[in-house]
């Protein structure tokens, strides 16, 4: 004896009930009008980031990248806003080991060429010696300006793990912005595109549909081993190190501290 498969239901687990199409446009206006009123909120946020009060600060400090010694204000390449990414770094750490939510970060933004066009300049900095960077930069292939702020102070070296912009005006420098967390999700186009698919992101802290998997902890694909298997254990690396030439499958992340 068969049974007859409910025309209404599929076989994935936790997958949205299938309905005509007529019915899905319905239920896709009625969700519309919430994105236009996120996509409202979100604009009045920005209009009020632009009307944050700035911190001015010495930008002849000087920071460490491909070409020596340069004061702060060369990053602006002449331009009047800059922003950058502050990654985080693991002192004595091989490429491996190095942090997994910065290069995240740092792999969406590979080219730089919309912010240019509009007066932005874009920079990486971190905390590395440049002797450590300069290698790490090589094997990712990045091609935008990296720059070591070792011991120098906030709002240019101090805490990593940050998005900040900044302003000049003639030789003043000025701090505007700076956010960090899941603020620096505006770096990140996947996370964006997998908000839209019927499995998110698959992590524990979304609300998922019932009858769909809860989810693993955050961030638990950011890392694999050399099978591409998602792990955060001592053989993995940052998903995209497998894709740069002379990457090796690894024992050991080589840094201090607990995996993640």
């Amino acid at each position: 004896m068969t049974s007859t498969p409910d025309p209404s239901t599929s076989a994935l687990p936790g997958s949205p009930p299938i309905v005509d199409i007529a019915t899905w446009r319905a239920a896709r206006a009625e969700l519309l009008v919430r994105e236009k009123a996120h996509t409202r909120e979100g604009d009045a946020i920005a209009a009020s980031r632009r009307r944050l009060p700035m911190v001015e600060f010495d930008g002849s400090v000087e920071v460490v990248g491909a070409d020596g010694p340069v004061p702060f204000l060369d990053l602006f390449q002449g331009r009047d806003e800059l922003v950058v990414y502050q990654h985080m770094w693991h002192d004595g750490a091989p490429h491996q080991g190095q942090c997994e939510g910065c290069t995240n970060a740092a792999w969406h933004l590979k080219d730089a060429v919309y912010l240019d066009a509009r007066g932005v300049s874009f920079a990486i900095l971190t905390t590395g010696r440049w002797e450590e960077v300069e290698p790490f930069v090589a094997f990712m292939g990045y091609t935008q300006p990296w720059y070591s702020v070792r011991d120098v102070p906030p709002p240019v070296g101090g805490d990593m793990g940050y998005v900040s912009c900044f302003l000049r005006d003639g030789d003043r420098t000025f701090l505007t912005y700076s956010t960090t967390g899941r603020g620096n999700e505006a770096f990140k186009a996947t996370f964006g595109l997998l908000d839209m698919t019927p499995y998110g992101r698959g992590e524990a802290w979304e609300d998922h549909p019932e009858g769909r998997s809860q989810g693993h902890e955050p961030c638990w694909y950011w890392r694999s081993d050399a099978d591409g298997n998602p792990t955060w254990g001592p053989t993995s690396r940052p998903v995209p190190q497998w894709t740069r030439p002379g990457a090796t499958p690894v024992d050991t992340l080589g840094r201090r501290g607990p995996h993640c």
